[in-house]
């Protein structure tokens, strides 16, 4: 059974402030400065940035209907403007999906620093026990290189939903994949082969991807509070499964920026940044970086990115919820030459400030107006068993009180339980199952902030928002009689958006 941790109410204004330069808005600057941690902060029109500009680039993304959580943006050695759309704040970590690979492309030129591999090596070398009985001459000739380049030759894009349900080797399902083409002739992007480099990356140092970076590169660059689980045989997945703050991000970014040098130090080999943004796919790949026209980024599902701007001397970093990954990646990109080109330095004052005020208000989720159904006193407490259904759902029920409702639902897993707040949003963690609709992802122990209202007298809807990843959840509840139909859907997800309805009846 899970004990959610106490629920704490949320107000918009709480955790939605955007942070200009020093300017930062009221109880906002502990959170900001434990989560960006030795980054300075600078007015934008001190470096040349034009806030109106930025205004610009934020109305167009809210009209183009997009769920961003966050965003930062800095350019020569100072975040010049910042912000998190409540519930989501900067001190929280993020799912990033697939610019996890960009940590782990880290990994591997720090690994061919220290001499553990070469890019030539061949990648069944490393595997003996594991290769097929066997190998073909293209397996055979599969290097490093060709994993970094996206260029196995490969049949088929592997994701990580297809591999994250199995328990068993995925350096023996990496073996299984045909493959068609000769190594190196053609790009197919696919998390497989970053698998592989984290897997090689843990034979040759005796230590999994996260534990071998964590010395070398998150402490170095005071990234905090990170998590990054394994996978079968304690081999980090490499092409996902990094969740860390979008401060966390953006310093990654700013360390290639840099050249791989951070405060003076060293921390990547001279010269690995320029290597993983040469076009190894002319236009669209490097070494797990994608290219653009105005440089080159660490990319991940449902768009989270780090862009590094070469010629502008700026990184910038945000967090979202888009079926299209690249959305606000273009929207950038087209307001990049306004932004770096601030162009009436005598009102940048006035510009910062309708900056200031139009970004205090972020926020990710509308306001709740309570709501209440004659319904309440007959439901509230009881059991609904559930008939029979594909997700091994046993029973659910509802706790109503003044202000909020706690919805339990027991299943293979156990009992979970989310707080939903009637007059305004409540947080807490649940154990939730939901990986079907969560791009395969499972988590004992998840942060959510939920709401829920009376929509009819006989619909109770709950909005479930995943304030550290992409997914917010959609539940409609309709009564009937001694019978409750719950409908279940996510905004976003590589597979499935929604379950089969869930029939329950009041347990005699």
């Amino acid at each position: 059974m899970s004990h959610p941790t106490p629920a704490v109410r949320l107000s918009r204004r709480a955790a939605g402030a955007l942070l200009l330069g020093g300017l930062a808005a009221a109880g906002t600057g502990v959170a900001r400065a434990q989560a960006g941690a030795a980054l300075m902060r600078r007015a934008p029109s001190e470096v040349g940035v034009d806030g109106g500009a930025i205004l610009d680039f934020l109305a167009e993304v809210e009209a183009a209907k997009i769920d961003i959580h966050s965003f930062m943006l800095w350019r020569r050695g100072a975040v010049v403007a910042e912000g998190w759309w409540a519930p989501y704040r900067p001190e929280l970590p993020h799912m990033t999906h697939s610019l996890t690979k960009s940590f782990t492309a880290a990994a591997v030129g720090l690994a061919l620093a220290e001499g553990r591999f070469k890019l030539t090596d061949k990648v069944v070398s490393f595997f003996p026990d594991e290769a097929p009985a066997t190998v073909s001459p293209w397996l055979a000739s599969m290097t490093v290189e060709h994993l970094l380049a996206m260029k196995t030759g490969h049949a088929m894009a592997v994701s990580g939903s297809v591999w994250r349900p199995i328990r068993t080797s995925w350096v023996a399902e990496f073996f299984k994949i045909p493959i068609v083409n000769a190594p190196g002739s053609t790009f197919l992007y696919t998390s497989a082969a970053t698998y592989m480099l984290s897997a090689i990356i843990s034979r040759t140092t005796g230590q999994n991807t996260y534990a071998y970076l964590k010395p070398r590169l998150f402490e170095p660059l005071g990234i905090t509070g990170e998590t990054w689980e394994a996978g079968p045989n304690d081999i980090t997945p490499g092409a996902n499964g990094l969740s860390l703050s979008t401060a966390g991000m953006l310093k990654l970014g700013i360390l290639h920026q840099q050249d791989g040098v951070w405060n003076g130090r060293r921390v990547l080999p001279a010269g690995w940044a320029a290597s993983v943004q040469a076009p190894h796919t002319p236009g669209e790949y490097g070494w797990q970086w994608w290219l653009s026209p105005e440089g080159y980024s660490a990319r991940g599902l449902f768009g989270q990115v780090a862009m590094v701007l070469p010629k502008r001397e700026a990184v910038a970093a945000w967090t979202s919820a888009d079926m299209d990954s690249r959305s606000i990646s273009k929207i950038f990109e087209r307001h990049a030459p306004a932004i770096f080109a601030a162009r009436d330095q005598a009102g940048a004052a006035r510009v910062e400030a309708a900056l200031r005020y139009k970004t205090s208000h972020l926020s990710a989720l509308p306001p709740l107006t309570k709501t209440t159904s004659p319904l309440v006193a007959r439901i509230s407490g009881k059991r609904f068993l559930a008939e029979r259904n594909a997700d091994d759902v046993m029973e659910v029920g509802f706790e109503f009180t003044d202000d909020r409702c706690r919805f339990r639902l027991r299943d293979a897993r156990g009992e979970h339980v989310v707080e939903a707040g009637l007059a305004s949003w409540v947080e807490s963690h649940t154990s939730m199952t939901g990986a079907r609709l969560h791009h395969e992802y499972q988590l004992d122990a998840m942060r959510v902030v939920a709401g829920g209202a009376w929509s009819d007298p006989d619909v109770f809807e709950m909005t479930w928002q995943f304030n550290e990843s992409a997914f917010r959840d959609r539940l409609v509840c309709r009564f009937d009689g001694d019978a409750v139909t719950i409908s279940r859907a996510v905004n976003v997800n590589s597979g499935v958006r929604s379950l089969p309805p869930l029939i329950a009846r009041l347990r005699a």
